[in-house]
């Protein structure tokens, strides 16, 4: 039932049209161009069977569009948008389905865009604007586009993405919403491969068994590619053939998040795959978990993610870390966290965002320590969404235990 509630919101959000929250943001990077013109071209429809079409995340965050072909051209007169769209071709329609035309009656009302334009319009559009506005702003990728390159040429063009970054760190009360969407279902996967793991599996199964829980809450992908790694793979950062047996014994990191309505979530819990950690494993997790609450009871509006940058949270964790066990030759563990502390999270995974930047409210991030000695075929990594509030850090995954005492409790009551 609640997949079923979930898809009719989404046709009744399509038939509505799309938010006006994009037209705001648009608004908001007009504020960067002065005398000057941004153009995105949206991503094009793939012909290779492996990959469903995915909207570049810059042009849909300006635009809420999703279908492929499109272009978009910012002025800097509110008025001035246009929305580019490809003429409908009914005979590739029959195999990839129907498309909005630009000519459609219906065209600006679902678009939210006074102006929609065909693709093949846009080179004498975009010339006759710079005689008005003499510069454009564009994103390295679209900077090389004939298309682009011939209304263009003779125009220096400007990269478009510190000033989209900026805007996109600081999310907004919807996109939290979706960001907890996504994190939920994520936290329901989670939970079902904990119900289902058992020696003598395969990692791809609980990967599978997680894949399957997020998009039957109406999840349409995953953020990233599933990792689950076992035994001497839990110590590989970004495993992701996922093929190996799971044996008794080991631990197992699950770093594993869904994609709702576009907006990504990144949890990872690392859990014992027969049930109990053995003491070094319960020590070793303990040190990452430890750092993990140090640094989130750190998050506040001023702190930065950098490892080198003031008020960083990595050195935090890091510091914690680094003073807390040994490896087996006595030695400091800080060697063993080879990663960031954090990242920011949104449209992408590792959502565009200025790594010197303050944390603010609003912003989103992950929180995630990890510990990785191969030669002991431990990993241990923890990871949590972080909505950044007014005085500190609300963690949106709590509802996924860490506690190892609580993830034997649940482990104990597998079938």
């Amino acid at each position: 039932m609640r997949r079923i509630l979930l898809l009719f919101a989404a046709a009744l959000q399509l038939s509505a049209g799309i938010s006006p929250e994009y037209a705001a943001r648009r608004d908001r990077l007009r504020a960067v161009l002065r005398n000057g013109v941004a153009v995105l071209f949206g991503a094009k429809e793939s012909e290779d069977l492996h990959y469903a079409f995915f909207q570049e995340p810059n042009f849909f965050y300006l635009t809420g569009w999703e279908e492929p072909g499109a272009i978009l051209l910012v002025t800097p007169a509110r008025d001035g948008d246009i929305l580019f769209l490809p003429p409908r071709v009914p005979a590739e329609e029959k195999w990839t389905g129907p498309k909005l035309g630009p000519d459609e009656a219906q065209a600006r009302e679902i678009t939210g865009f006074a102006k929609v334009l065909p693709t093949t319009s846009f080179d004498a559009e975009l010339k006759a604007l710079l005689a008005k506005y003499p510069g454009i702003l564009t994103l390295p990728a679209d900077a090389g586009s004939p298309l682009l390159a011939n209304a263009a040429h003779g125009y220096a063009t400007p990269d478009l993405r510190p000033f989209l970054s900026n805007l996109r760190m600081e999310k907004s009360p919807d996109e939290i919403a979706k960001i907890r969407h996504a994190t939920d279902a994520s936290v329901d996967a989670h939970r079902a491969a904990w119900r289902s793991i058992h020696p003598g599996e395969y990692e791809y199964q609980l990967a599978a068994v997680m894949v399957g829980t997020y998009e039957g809450e109406g999840c349409r992908r995953s953020a990233y590619a599933p990792i689950v790694g076992s035994g001497p793979n839990s110590a590989i950062l970004h495993y992701s053939r996922n093929s190996r047996r799971v044996d008794a014994g080991e631990v197992v990191v699950m770093d594993v998040g869904a994609e709702c309505d576009n907006y990504a979530s990144d949890i990872t819990r690392t859990i014992p795959a027969d049930g109990r950690f053995s003491a070094r494993q319960r020590e070793i997790y303990e040190v990452v978990l430890g750092a993990q609450r140090k640094a989130i009871a750190a998050v506040k509006p001023g702190m930065t993610l950098g490892r080198r940058t003031p008020n960083s949270l990595y050195k935090i964790a890091y510091d914690y870390i680094d003073s807390h066990g040994r490896d087996l030759h006595g030695d400091r563990l800080g060697r063993y966290f080879t990663h960031g502390l954090s990242h920011h999270v949104g449209l992408d995974v590792h959502d565009a965002s200025d790594p010197q930047a303050p944390l603010k409210a609003g912003m989103v991030i992950t929180i995630e320590p990890g510990i990785y000695i191969p030669e002991e075929n431990i990993g241990v990594r923890i990871e949590d969404i972080v909505l950044v509030t007014k005085t500190g850090a609300k963690v949106l995954s709590a509802a996924l235990p860490v506690d190892p005492d609580e993830i034997e409790r649940i482990l104990a009551q597998r079938k």
